[in-house]
């Protein structure tokens, strides 16, 4: 009796659709994600229980680092180049079209404005090194701190105030900031926190 033979199927399969489904997963994660910003310094933050999110548009984030130097960040590239000119206005410093470009990319700064144009004109990778992070002053002669928050506020109204402070920073530092914001009558910030979880009672 012959043996039947049973004929091979390919197990090729067509992978095409596969593909573009796959890409199109890609496209959408990376059109949708924020980059996240590097920030000038590192901070420890304190823990609490508040789940309040942060809004990630129309803020400005104050960082002060454990030694209480003072950092400022505001969002949108437009914003920045604006606040800039303002604040080269308030201290009679004119920044070149380059500098204002510069300046528009740079997430989170420190240095008092007698310094900007040469912390502007270093390398990027630069910036973050050690001697570049001055900090900005705070101080009741030369409060300039005071000057940044109030020209954000005339470049863009909408903007949330907040402090991110490390959890080892000397108190009468966070009070001067505290005592600069009262001076501008903003009195509703947020305090970024990382998140502890609640205790039972």
């Amino acid at each position: 009796m012959p043996k039947i033979k049973i004929p091979r199927k390919s197990t090729w399969q067509d992978m095409t659709a596969m593909c573009d489904v796959a890409f199109l997963l890609l496209t959408f994660f990376i059109l949708t994600s924020n980059m996240v910003q590097v920030e000038a310094v590192k901070v420890a933050i304190p823990s609490s229980i508040s789940e309040i999110k942060i809004l990630e548009t129309n803020i400005v984030k104050i960082l002060i680092d454990p030694q209480g130097k003072i950092f400022y960040e505001i969002d949108g590239q437009e914003h920045r180049m604006n606040l800039l000119k303002k604040m080269g206005e308030q201290y009679n410093v004119t920044f070149t079209d380059k500098e204002l470009r510069e300046f528009s990319i740079v997430p989170s700064f420190g240095v008092p404005m007698s310094a900007m144009k040469s912390y502007l004109a270093i390398k990027a990778e630069d910036r973050s090194n050690k001697e570049n992070l001055l900090g900005i002053p705070c101080d009741s002669t030369d409060n300039q701190l005071k000057y940044w928050i109030g020209m954000s506020l005339a470049v863009n109204p909408k903007i949330l105030i907040s402090i991110k402070a490390d959890q080892s920073t000397p108190f009468p530092v966070i009070k001067k900031v505290f005592g600069t914001l009262q001076d501008l009558k903003q009195n509703r910030f947020n305090l970024i926190t990382s998140l502890e979880e609640n205790p039972i009672r």
